[in-house]
């Protein structure tokens, strides 16, 4: 090998084994198996990982590494995407079939990622072949470097609550639901934790405070939370700290997560804690209980009632949940070195969602376009530069005359801008959508349709920073996001059915320079299917 050859190859080397740096490291090993879930008191087929339903939680600190070692013992692909971690500099771990090729039976593959510069709330779940339906999720938890401060005191415990709707039938039949062209019925149940009414159980001290982390893990409903007898403090949403402000019940729509406090100061008994549909004509409600260790007594009386179809009211405390500028964020700077609202974009992007049928069967999408699949996971054509497998500019910046149609849609856009992006929603119901990659701020919602007058009572000051936001019926959301991390990232509806039937597109971040200072190399242990089968993962 020739001399200079030979020093590019080990500067690439170390650069992969180095890039992390000397952050901390936490390795977990994974087995996902299929095995017998009574949540809903129906014998079932879940998803297990170590034999746990829902999934062991994923504790971490700040910019640590984590070294996931997934063995897929179920008897067809799987893959785990990581609600919220953004991947700094590396789609490669994302874990979606745009960026990875799926484990296969019978083998494993270890997710190698940093959770670079985040604090807070999320969630991981499967992302292929409606394995949601049938489990594999669990909990991620952030917590701050000791170093920066947090704005509010430690908590007694820190709890994880997975609440979403749920179905007694196995994922199998709902996918085969789908697959045949038909919607989802109405779900059966609503879960905590995995389990059903009165199944899942959080223990408190009076007078100490607690930390509730809540993530709607769902398939389709937005769910309202609350405690009986006890405000809730909000003080982080997907990241970011809040202006803490109390609430009597929290909506938590489709694929969002929340952090609260809530102080034990109610006399020694046993409260509800009650997860209830919004927006739905029938109401399903669940509960699980808030045990005071001194209790005298169970729970007792009917839950506490809470909001049902009030749009407004949903409205109203969405508008309120603010930013909190005077926390530290991973930084001991929130603000970086600028602030969103002194920065003009260039460029606005209106996506309408649509539903209707293509070829007699039930299909969604995003401005007239219902997602594909391609042979081959996106990121890997584009890295090997393999045609044929997506063309850029499938979907296109605005909504379209024309009826949906069906196509693997990739809308192309530059590194280090900084975009608008506004979900129109001409549809009667609330929806939910999430961008990988990133987090973006949440500038305006209201109804009717987005005008660029509408601009005008953006919040351009303190809007909340999350990746999962809400878009009310017939009405419109605006974010704005700096493109600032390169790769191809997954723009979806949380609808799982939506975006299983093609509610979602890939938005491809690029720049020319193609430098390892902004994106990193391909991992050596890579995952090659399709087209980019045989392959090599460090071609000099």
């Amino acid at each position: 090998m020739p001399l200079n050859l030979a020093v590019l190859s080990f500067a690439l080397l170390s650069i992969s084994t180095l890039c992390f740096g000397e952050d901390p490291y936490r390795f977990f090993t994974w087995n996902v198996t299929y095995g017998d879930i009574y949540p809903l008191g129906v014998r079932q087929q879940g998803i297990l990982i170590n034999g746990q339903f829902p999934g062991p939680d994923i504790f971490s600190v700040t910019n640590d590494n984590l070294i996931i070692n997934v063995h897929n013992s179920l008897p067809e692909p799987f893959l785990i995407s990581w609600n919220g971690v953004q991947q700094r500099r590396n789609s490669w771990q994302d874990g979606v079939y745009g960026t990875n090729c799926p484990i296969p039976p019978g083998k494993n593959f270890t997710y190698i990622l940093q959770v670079k510069d985040q604090i807070g709330s999320f969630f991981y779940f499967p992302s292929l072949a409606f394995h949601k339906a049938a489990g594999g999720f669990g909990g991620i938890k952030i917590l701050s470097r000791p170093r920066i401060p947090v704005p509010f005191p430690d908590p007694a415990a820190d709890y994880t609550a997975l609440i979403g709707d749920w179905y007694k039938k196995n994922h199998t039949d709902l996918k085969a639901i789908l697959d045949g062209g038909r919607k989802l019925p109405f779900p059966d149940g609503i879960l905590i934790n995995g389990r059903g009414p009165n199944g899942a159980s959080f223990t408190v001290e009076q007078g100490k405070t607690y930390r509730f982390r809540i993530s709607n893990v769902g398939l389709q409903n937005s769910l309202n939370f609350r405690i009986q007898g006890h405000k809730l403090k909000l003080v982080e949403v997907e990241g970011t700290h809040t202006v803490q402000t109390e609430y009597s019940s929290l909506d938590v729509h489709v694929g969002q997560s929340y952090s609260v406090l809530v102080l034990a100061d109610q006399p020694g008994q046993d409260y509800y804690i009650v997860v209830s549909t919004r927006f739905t004509t029938t109401v399903l409600t669940t509960t699980a209980v808030l045990h005071y260790a001194n209790s005298a007594g169970p729970v007792s009386g009917p839950p506490p009632g809470g909001p049902t179809i009030q749009i407004d009211w949903s409205l109203n405390q969405a508008r309120s949940i603010r930013t909190n500028l005077t926390a530290s964020g991973p930084r001991p700077n929130p603000q970086g070195s600028y602030h969103y609202g002194l920065i003009n974009t260039t460029r606005t992007i209106i996506l309408a969602s649509s539903a209707g049928q293509v070829d007699r069967k039930q299909r969604y999408g995003v401005n007239g376009v219902s997602f594909v699949p391609a042979d081959t996971p996106l990121k890997l054509a584009d890295f090997f530069k393999i045609g044929g497998v997506f063309r850029l500019g499938s979907i296109s910046d605005k909504p379209t005359t024309r009826h949906l149609y069906q196509d693997t849609s990739v809308m192309a856009a530059d590194f280090r801008a900084f975009v608008e992006i506004v979900f129109q929603n001409n549809e009667d119901i609330v929806q939910s959508w999430h961008l990988d990659g990133y987090n973006f701020f949440v500038v305006g919602m209201d109804g009717g349709q987005w005008t660029r007058a509408s601009k005008d009572g953006y919040n351009l000051r303190d809007a909340i920073s999350r990746c999962t936001v809400q878009v009310y019926p017939k009405s419109w959301t605006a974010i704005w996001v700096a493109l600032d991390n390169i790769g191809m990232w997954n723009v979806r509806s949380e609808f799982w059915a939506r975006q299983y039937l093609g509610q979602q597109f890939y938005l491809r971040v690029y720049s020319p320079v193609e430098s390892i200072r902004d994106e990193y190399p391909i991992p050596k242990n890579a995952l090659l299917c399709g087209r980019a089968a045989g392959r090599h993962t460090r071609p000099l």
